[in-house]
């Protein structure tokens, strides 16, 4: 299933159940599995990409970011 970035991050950055440390430790916790896919020389999915990029503008938007 291919994600609307935009509409997602916009959700997440208005969504007032979702702290701010979710966005961050959630966006942390990717970061991390990207990078242990790619130490293993791995492809990354594409999909992690695009939620990266969700998490990394909902944090932006939440003006912590």
């Amino acid at each position: 299933m291919k994600i609307d970035i935009n509409e997602m991050s916009e959700k997440l950055a208005r969504d007032p159940t979702i702290s701010d440390y979710d966005v961050w430790r959630t966006l942390k916790n990717l970061n991390n599995e990207i990078f242990h896919i790619a130490n293993n020389n791995d492809p990354i999915p594409m999909e992690l990409i695009r939620w990266r990029a969700v998490l990394d503008r909902a944090q932006s938007k939440r003006g912590r970011g």
